[in-house]
């Protein structure tokens, strides 16, 4: 298929465009700004740019990867994610409709199910995240445009037959995290493994993947597995060191070993079972491997960048 893929110029998009490549799709890339994976240079908030895209490459699928994301709340007006996350969502859709295609891949973010409570860490434990949490709270225009975004996709699945998959992906940026203060870059990565972390290449797998086998519309989780149960969530919230230390006995030695320490609480889980199960996609990258790598002195299962500029970043510093 030729497949459209916004955000080319992305921490996603730089490998997402050639796995597509590698099993046999054509990719024509659309971001603001250049990139190895970008054809066009236009922004999906104007329609124009999103018509002619269609119209000149013959444009068959959608994978729908551009946004402005959580760091980006510092640098751009609520209306600019409402005009980039939900109209430029919005005219991709009609455009796909349009040119009747029959699937669409929108890549959206766990993050819209974190409301308040669960951000402060509210209650006496860990919160289980999958599909069917709810009623959604988003805490900022971050989530609440990429929910918008979410709802026009289901409208359109459910109007005009649009096969439509939203990944709710969770963390794979390769810079630090810019809230969490006590636990920093590959450390940080590392454990998130555990419960709301993948990698990039992981991530980008989950989009080929999905747009192979979208049916209907359908919402999915996609972080690496957890080792985790329910039966857990209340010692993760009080000791979470413990029950890491119970499912890998070596962990706190390898960790020790390298200067780094296990988390003392985890808040929330994110379960990805529903798409390994309607998908058949499980993220290759888990704890286990970054603990082989700690054993081995290999280098580590994921990529860390804390100089890592986003598009969007270099789009509004000019």
């Amino acid at each position: 298929m030729r497949v459209l893929l916004t955000g080319s110029s992305g921490w996603l998009g730089r490998f997402l465009a050639p796995r597509l490549r590698q099993v046999g799709h054509s990719v024509v890339g659309l971001d603001v700004v250049t990139g190895t994976a970008t054809d066009i240079i236009g922004s999906i908030a104007d329609r124009s740019v999103v018509d002619r895209a269609f119209a000149d490459h013959g444009i068959e699928a959608v994978i729908h990867g551009g946004a402005l994301h959580k760091p980006d709340i510092a640098r751009f007006s609520p209306q600019a994610f409402v005009d980039v996350n939900v109209t430029g969502t919005l005219n991709l859709l009609q455009a796909a409709v349009a040119a009747g295609h029959d699937r669409f891949v929108f890549t959206s973010t766990t993050s819209l199910m974190i409301s308040q409570a669960i951000r402060d860490g509210e209650g006496a434990a860990a919160v289980w995240l999958d599909e069917s949490t709810g009623p959604l709270e988003p805490r900022n225009i971050y989530g609440i445009t990429k929910l918008a975004a979410e709802g026009l996709c289901r409208l359109f699945s459910r109007e005009h037959g649009l096969n439509c998959a939203v990944l709710r992906t969770s963390r794979f940026f390769p810079e630090d995290d810019d809230t969490i203060r006590d636990i920093h870059g590959e450390n940080l990565k590392a454990t998130e493994l555990l419960y709301r972390r993948l990698t990039v290449e992981d991530t980008a797998d989950a989009h080929v993947v999905a747009l192979e086998k979208a049916r209907g519309f359908e919402v999915f989780v996609i972080s690496a597995p957890t080792p985790f149960s329910r039966n857990d969530l209340a010692e993760l919230k009080s000791n979470a060191a413990d029950v890491i230390a119970r499912y890998f006995p070596d962990a706190p030695r390898l960790f020790a070993k390298r200067g780094w320490r296990l988390p003392a609480s985890v808040g929330r889980i994110y379960d990805p079972g529903k798409a390994e199960r309607l998908l058949g996609f499980r993220a290759l990258t888990d704890f286990a491997a970054v603990l082989g790598a700690l054993r081995e002195g290999t280098p580590l299962p994921f990529a860390h960048d804390p100089d890592y500029v986003s598009p969007s970043t270099r789009l509004a510093n000019g």
